[in-house]
């Protein structure tokens, strides 16, 4: 879909807001052996220093929820946001100018990493650091979860986003870390 049937909704943008055209077709070389192993080698680096963070930084949190009253599922709420910070930046430039379909793809990819990546290297990570691993979520939140998943294939099948579907989109994560708040 991106390099065929509908190419021009991934092309630049012209200061005219049309498709840059000029970017051509060719493909960049693909990367060397060398060079993927570095970027792989420097991938679990960062994984590390991510997990790692989120691991010193969950005492204080821990205890600033706990003394705020909120439950703990707040704590989590609040690590995703710290890892996801970066990506969420991006996304939210994309936005503002008005290139939406590049601002949910940055959110879905930033989403679909943090599940890939991070949750198998926290099961890992398990193995040599005590505590239980709980990934379980409440009816509430499965509910939620199956209403995201729907709502993101209806926004990503017609191949454009618009702004409405990215509101809807803030409405779920808003009901998300209202009811994380306040059961």
């Amino acid at each position: 879909m991106q390099t065929v049937r509908h190419r021009e909704y991934f092309l630049p943008v012209t200061d005219e807001g049309r498709p840059d055209e000029s970017a051509g077709d060719e493909h960049g070389a693909p990367p060397t052996g060398r060079a993927a192993l570095v970027s792989l080698g420097l991938l679990l680096v960062a994984l590390v220093a991510v997990v790692g963070d989120a691991k010193a930084v969950s005492p204080t949190i821990e205890s600033g929820v706990s003394s705020a009253g909120l439950p703990q599922a707040v704590v989590g709420v609040v690590i995703a946001l710290l890892v996801l910070l970066p990506e969420t930046l991006a996304a939210v430039r994309a936005a503002r100018r008005d290139h939406v379909q590049t601002s949910l793809n940055l959110a879905y990819g930033s989403a679909i990493a943090s599940i890939g990546l991070t949750i198998p290297a926290i099961a890992l990570a398990t193995v040599w650091i005590k505590g239980p691993l709980v990934l379980g979520l409440d009816p509430t939140h499965i509910v939620l979860l199956a209403l995201t998943l729907v709502v993101g294939a209806l926004t990503v099948l017609p191949g454009r986003a618009t702004m409405l579907q990215g509101g809807v989109h803030l409405v779920l994560c808003a009901a998300f870390v209202f009811l994380a708040v306040s059961p």
